[in-house]
C-alpha cells in the first residue's frame, strides 16, 4: 500500500486531496493538531493526530507509514492575524515546516508537494504575475511561505529533496459530491462568508475598501476551484515520482473577478439578494492578484475543469445547504 503524509489533511484544501489520493490509489495519512481543521473531514485513510512542530511525534509517524511523498498543506493563512500576530505565523509556518522537512528528509521521504500562496507576489500593480515575478511580500503570511520555499531549495541542494511548489491564487468551491467542503470558524473566505451572509447566518458581508484602482473601486482577485487545485497536485506528484526536476508553479485560471462581480454572481447562482456594506481597505490587501502564468499547463498537462465563478459559488452553495463538520 502505498502512503502519502498530507499535512493538514482535516482542513479544506488537504482534504480534498486526501479524497482525491484515495481516487488515485494511494493511501492519505492525514497529519493535523486539529486546531482548524475538524476530525469529520478525515475520511480516505488515518488520522494522527500532532505538531508540525514535534520532531519525536513526526518521526514516529515517518517510522510507522513510510510514505512515499508528503503534501504539505498545514498554514496558519488569515491575512489580518498575520498583520496582528506576526509571530505565530513564523512559529507554525516556518518552525513547523522546517521540522517537518528535516524529519521527511532523515526518513528518506524525498517527495514533496508545498502549498504556498500568491500572496508571496504581494502588490504589483497593473501586472499579471507569473513564477519569475519578484516576490515581495506584504505580511507575515506571504513572508512566510516565501521562507518555506526558500528552506526547500536548501534542503534540495544539500539532501536531494524533490519538490513542488504550488502558488495558489484564491481557492473557492467544494467538492462537487458535497461529501466534504469548505467549513471554517470563524469564516474569513469570501465566497463562503457571501453564502453565509445570503442565508442570514451572519451579518451583512463587509467589503474591504471600494477605492482600489480597479474598475469598479474593489480588489480582483483570481479563483480556483479546489478540486482543480488538488488536480494540480496530483500531477505535481506523478511529476517528482517519475524523476522530474524541482519546479514552482503558480495555480490560477489567468482571469480575475472584483469582490462585487463575486456578489453579483452569488446572487444570480442563488436567487437571492448579498446583504453587504462597505468599509476601509484591510491593510495587508493588494489591489490585483492575478495570474499569467501556463506553465502548470505545459509542464503537467494541468487544466482546469470547474472554475468557472459559477460552478465555485454553485459547489460551495450545495455544501453551505447540506454539509457542516461537527468536531
Amino acid at each position: 500500500m502505498t502512503h502519502v503524509l498530507v499535512t493538514g489533511g482535516a482542513g479544506y484544501i488537504g482534504s480534498h486531496a486526501c479524497k482525491a489520493l484515495k481516487s488515485a490509489g494511494f493511501t492519505p495519512v492525514t497529519f493535523d493538531n486539529l486546531s482548524t481543521g475538524w476530525r469529520d473531514a478525515v475520511r480516505f485513510g488515518p488520522l494522527e493526530q500532532g505538531d508540525l512542530c514535534d520532531r519525536d511525534r513526526l518521526d514516529q509517524v515517518f517510522a510507522k507509514w513510510q510514505p512515499v511523498a508528503v503534501m504539505h498543506f498545514a498554514a496558519l493563512s488569515q491575512v489580518g492575524e498575520a498583520m496582528a500576530r506576526p509571530g505565530i505565523y513564523w512559529r507554525n509556518n516556518v518552525q513547523g515546516s522546517l521540522t517537518l522537512i528535516e524529519a521527511a528528509t532523515a526518513a528518506g521521504c524525498l517527495d514533496f508537494v508545498f502549498s504556498s500562496t500568491c500572496a508571496t507576489y504581494g502588490e504589483h500593480d497593473n501586472v499579471v504575475l507569473d513564477e519569475t515575478t519578484p516576490q515581495l511580500p506584504l505580511n507575515a503570511y506571504g513572508a512566510s511561505k516565501r521562507a518555506v520555499e526558500d528552506i526547500l531549495r536548501d534542503f534540495g541542494a544539500a539532501h536531494g529533496l524533490r519538490h513542488v511548489i504550488f502558488r495558489y491564487f484564491n481557492v473557492a468551491g467544494s467538492d462537487p459530491e458535497g461529501e466534504i467542503g469548505e467549513f471554517h470558524r470563524p469564516e474569513t473566505h469570501l465566497i463562503p462568508v457571501m453564502l453565509q451572509a445570503i442565508d442570514g447566518q451572519r451579518p451583512a458581508l463587509k467589503i474591504n475598501g471600494t477605492d482600489y484602482d480597479t474598475p469598479d473601486g474593489t480588489c480582483v482577485r483570481d479563483y480556483v476551484h479546489v478540486c482543480d487545485l488538488v488536480d494540480a497536485h496530483l500531477l505535481g506528484l506523478k511529476h517528482l515520482q517519475d524523476g522530474g526536476d524541482s519546479r514552482v508553479f503558480n495555480l490560477g485560471t489567468g482571469q480575475g473577478f472584483s469582490v462585487r462581480e463575486v456578489l453579483d454572481a452569488g446572487a444570480q447562482v442563488t436567487g437571492l439578494p448579498v446583504p453587504h456594506s462597505e468599509g476601509p481597505r484591510r491593510e495587508g490587501d493588494a489591489t490585483k492578484l492575478v495570474s499569467g502564468s501556463t506553465r502548470a499547463g505545459h509542464e503537467l498537462g494541468w487544466a482546469p475543469s470547474r472554475s468557472s465563478l459559477e460552478q465555485m459559488i454553485g459547489d460551495a452553495w450545495l455544501w453551505h445547504r447540506n454539509g457542516q463538520y461537527d468536531s
